[in-house]
């Protein structure tokens, strides 16, 4: 019976987890450094698969459910796009606030660098175009998504829905099974180039604080999804809490995305949503992005300026900040530099202000990544009720939803 039990107990995933790193914690200073390096290559492999089989997931994932809401789709695309304009653009305002309430009491910013020599043993061969992202796969499965809900024909309704059912296989069967593994490979990265040290070392009252703040906006938004309820969005946020070290170890939400949709369903009352939404808005709608650059953006600017941006600098650089995250969707990676431009133009930075925000950028990208991917599974259960809301509306409930 104690055996069974404890048996079920290790199935569960974050035990998995749990017990991988309290292992790795205690023999990672006695192990030689081609471990650390096998570990960190096996989770750069699980993690370039499965970049490469995203767009497929997303394409398929997002038509399915489109296609499902028939003449309703157009407006299900809509209302998502006004919601991540409008979410990107009140986190924007929400970290010049914070930032401007605590700049005073803050360290000047210092110069740092990391350098290491911890690279992975191999790595795929061949590289992905720049055409093949899950921008592409988004765009691709809204094209099907929106035949299929004015198309009456099976075949293409057939083809959406075996094309999702593989995808749910792969992702279940093989990709779910190797969380603890695919983490362990990371958390020895972080281990061997010390990189929590340098960030306590060089900017830990900054980080505190940032940290303090983007938890607090993630709180918010699970208590707005659960229309004030603090004990359901406590919750949620349990649900989702895996999801987010995961994201935190990898610094990559778009490889976690299928956890995050695992994660997502579980709090929604129509778990079929979290298919669509998170592919829909995983490289577009990024919470941790936003509050963590323009927090940064404030500081840097108070730093070199010795004074804060006037409110009407602030206003356009905020609406061409928001409107900039829909371009950066086709940029995994490399959003930053799309970015650049802006901050030069409406920030005035100069190169120094540009260097030093690339730097955190790099050593902050756990932080971000995490909060980004904890971001959009809150706003989840908001468009929901969004959703809902605006199905009474017009008179058409959706087929087999509860309401909100």
């Amino acid at each position: 019976m104690v055996y069974s039990k404890i048996f079920k107990l290790l199935q569960q995933r974050s035990i998995q987890v749990l017990l991988v790193l309290t292992l790795y914690t205690f023999l990672a200073a006695y192990l030689p450094l081609t471990v650390h390096q096998l570990f960190y290559t096996i989770s750069l492999f699980i993690k370039d698969v499965l970049l490469w089989s995203m767009p497929f997931a997303v394409c398929f994932f997002i038509a399915h459910t489109v296609q499902s809401f028939e003449r309703r789709a157009p407006l299900f695309v809509l209302i998502l796009l006004v919601l991540e304009g409008t979410s990107n653009f009140s986190s924007v305002w929400y970290a010049y606030l914070s930032a401007h309430s605590v700049a005073d009491f803050l360290p000047p910013f210092q110069s740092m660098t990391i350098e290491s020599d911890f690279k992975a043993f191999w790595r795929l061969p061949f590289i992905r175009p720049s055409w093949w992202g899950a921008d592409k796969g988004a765009m691709l499965g809204l094209v099907l998504g929106g035949s299929g809900a004015f198309d009456l024909s099976t075949p293409l309704k057939n083809f959406i829905n075996r094309g999702k059912g593989v995808m749910e296989w792969v992702l279940a069967r093989w990709f779910a099974r190797l969380i603890p593994l695919y983490i362990l490979g990371f958390v020895a990265q972080m281990h061997q180039t010390e990189l929590l040290f340098h960030v306590v070392s060089y900017y830990g009252i900054i980080v505190l604080w940032l940290a303090l703040f983007l938890i607090v906006y993630l709180v918010l938004l699970f208590i707005l999804g659960t229309g004030g309820s603090i004990r359901s969005a406590f919750v949620n946020m349990k649900n989702l809490l895996p999801v987010g070290f995961i994201a935190f170890t990898s610094g990559c939400s778009l490889s976690t995305m299928p956890w995050t949709i695992e994660g997502t369903a579980k709090t929604l009352r129509n778990p079929d949503l979290a298919k669509a939404l998170i592919p829909a808005t995983t490289n577009i709608q990024q919470i941790g992005d936003c509050i963590t650059n323009t927090f940064l953006c404030f500081l840097i600017y108070k730093n070199f300026f010795v004074s804060s941006p006037d409110l009407m600098t602030w206003v356009h650089f905020s609406i061409v900040f928001t409107l900039a995250r829909f371009a950066t969707a086709g940029f995994q990676g490399g959003a930053i530099f799309v970015m650049l431009p802006i901050y030069e133009t409406y920030l005035n930075f100069n190169g120094e202000m540009i260097a030093l925000i690339l730097a955190l950028n790099v050593i902050l990208d756990p932080l971000v990544t995490s909060c980004n991917v904890l971001g959009n599974a809150a706003l989840c259960r908001t468009y929901e009720r969004v959703w809902t809301y605006a199905q009474a509306w017009i008179g058409k409930p959706e087929p087999g939803a509860e309401k909100a």
